[in-house]
């Protein structure tokens, strides 16, 4: 029969990251490419995941006949069953049958899942919240995702819309967010909140490193981090902003949730995520109760940019369990 491989994929609103799995589970190729969504119709971005996955096979000389199934992840809400995308904000994707769609290309089993779900996942199964039962993963960047395992199962809600606490609201006269609420988590500790933020006091005269890093929009990681070890006012003020309502919405999340760990993952905790951690712990004990808040850790996720490439690999090994 010959070794088998699985194929795992992290679609984005700027990338697909692509990594080729062998049956140890060690990534034996990787590629990433950008998915071209702007403007774009759902085909256009589909034909970049086909041309990365069809690149990877040819590149590690794997035939058809070697791939075991095919996972991606992608931003919004998606039917995890059916392998149906239902909608995505950063993509041109509604009522999308990607599974289908895939299938019928590679004739291998295709799998699909939403993004911060699976990279909590990810660091369920093999990444820093392993050996924990009922965990809150934050994972911070153009947005604020969340994912949620309860008892040990990856927890989805009615028809796989659960755990969307990036939109809890923590001010209702607070600023705009992209699902049309005020004051939303994601509208102050995302990057997209924080760049508001930014152009805001930069828009007021103020001066700051990262002036031109939010004129088009949010700002790069790398672009932060250089603005906050060279001490820019603002950029600190902006994170320090970010951490505060992290840390009253981790106090929110302890409180109703009571889990054995919190877990903070995504581009921004990538490149900062001690920064992070370190404001956010100084804060959050006044917002949870001492009680529930003692048998709580909280951690910095493990994998980095791996997260959901290896939460695509749980996924693939849990369905074709079910098969």
């Amino acid at each position: 029969m010959g070794e088998k491989y699985n194929i795992c994929l992290d679609v984005g609103g700027t990338k697909v990251l692509g990594a080729i799995f062998n049956e140890e589970r060690e990534i034996v190729y990787r590629l990433k490419k950008k998915s071209k969504s702007e403007g774009a119709e759902a085909q256009n971005v589909e034909k970049v995941i086909v041309s990365v996955v069809e690149e990877m096979m040819k590149e590690a000389d794997i035939k058809k006949s070697q791939v075991n199934a095919i996972a991606s992840c992608a931003p919004g809400v998606i039917d995890q069953d059916k392998g149906i995308v239902l909608f995505t904000p950063n993509l041109p994707w509604r009522n999308y049958d990607l599974a289908g769609s895939m299938k019928e290309k590679f004739g291998v089993p295709f799998f699909v899942g939403n993004d911060v779900n699976l990279g909590v996942l990810g660091e369920y199964k093999f990444g820093a919240a392993k050996g924990y039962k009922n965990v809150v993963g934050f994972f911070v960047g153009t947005g604020m995702g969340g994912g949620l395992i309860l008892n040990g199962k990856l927890f989805t809600g009615n028809e796989f819309k659960g755990a969307e606490y990036g939109h809890m609201i923590l001010d209702p006269e607070g600023p705009l967010c992209n699902c049309g609420q005020r004051g939303c988590l994601e509208a102050f500790s995302s990057k997209q909140g924080m760049s508001a933020y930014i152009r805001q006091q930069v828009s007021r005269g103020r001066k700051s490193l990262m002036a031109d890093a939010v004129t088009e929009g949010v700002f790069r990681s790398k672009q932060l981090k250089k603005a906050l070890e060279a001490g820019d006012d603002v950029a600190i003020e902006a994170v320090d902003r970010a951490c505060h309502y992290l840390a009253i919405a981790t106090g929110n999340m302890i409180n109703a949730i009571s889990p054995d760990l919190v877990l903070y993952g995504g581009g921004i905790i990538e490149a900062e995520g001690e920064r992070f951690l370190q404001k956010i712990l100084a804060e959050v004990d006044r917002y949870c109760m001492p009680q529930i808040r003692n048998t709580v850790d909280i951690k910095i996720a493990a994998l980095g940019d791996d997260s959901v490439i290896y939460g695509d690999l749980a996924m693939i090994e849990e369905q074709m369990k079910k098969k």
